[in-house]
């Protein structure tokens, strides 16, 4: 079973953080003033979950998660994914018992063939030069990185705990990923969407245009809005919550 912790009293509500990163990056919210039971989950191969599955899928993560539902007997449940945790999310949205979720700097939609000749690209590279990837991977991820050096370097640090064969995992599996645009636009009360203006991954425009008629809360930052924009995201979440 995946690492997990659990913190606070209330209606369950799953985090799942994003690629290279683990539980810690929820951290940088001040979640333990929400009136929620916090489930924080560390995927395959990142954190404390360094085991890895069969074959890299962003499906089969979900279904590791779902682990954790039955084991914790939820009947009820929420979700809050940053980045790749949002997709593990969507597929877990399948489930009898999902309430919502929360796609903080995501989007619901496959890759294209150009982003997965990408993701294969990073499977390889990482074999051969992780810390440099490492390195400008997560530089490229906030808006102004000279603002924030210290979280970037401790960011840096965690992700070269995890071994290649995890990174590769982790690039092959959101590579492969399934498509849920159609069903987020068929239920938009069940999805809302963070993101930043200036995040580099998706692009506001994509965004509008995939979910036209989405709940989507834009912030002036970059694909790190929890550190970027931290008390405007905890400030949407208790509008969520």
């Amino acid at each position: 079973m995946l690492s997990f912790s659990i913190k606070g009293k209330g209606p369950a509500w799953i985090f799942l953080h994003g690629f290279l990163e683990s539980s810690t990056m929820w951290d940088y919210l001040s979640l333990d003033k929400l009136p929620i039971q916090q489930i924080r989950i560390d995927l395959p191969g990142h954190g404390s979950s360094t085991s890895l599955l069969d074959s890299p899928s962003i499906h089969l993560m979900a279904n590791e998660v779902e682990q954790i539902v039955r084991h914790l007997e939820l009947t009820r449940f929420s979700i809050i994914g940053h980045s790749m945790g949002a997709y593990v999310g969507l597929e877990l949205s399948r489930l009898k018992g999902f309430e919502r979720l929360i796609l903080l700097n995501s989007n619901c939609w496959s890759d294209s063939e150009q982003k997965k000749q990408d993701r294969l690209r990073v499977a390889n590279f990482v074999y051969q030069a992780k810390s440099h990837f490492i390195r400008e991977a997560i530089h490229n991820l906030f808006s102004n990185p000279q603002e924030h050096k210290q979280e970037i370097e401790s960011l840096i640090k965690e992700a070269n705990s995890m071994s290649p064969e995890a990174i590769s995992f982790a690039a092959l599996a959101m590579r492969e990923r399934n498509d849920f645009t159609n069903f987020v636009n068929l239920n938009p009360e069940n999805f809302t969407f963070i993101h930043g203006k200036l995040d580099c991954l998706v692009s506001v425009e994509e965004l509008q245009q995939k979910v036209p008629n989405g709940k989507i809360h834009f912030l002036n930052c970059g694909h790190m809005a929890h550190i970027e924009a931290g008390e405007e995201v905890f400030e949407i979440l208790k509008t969520k919550i």
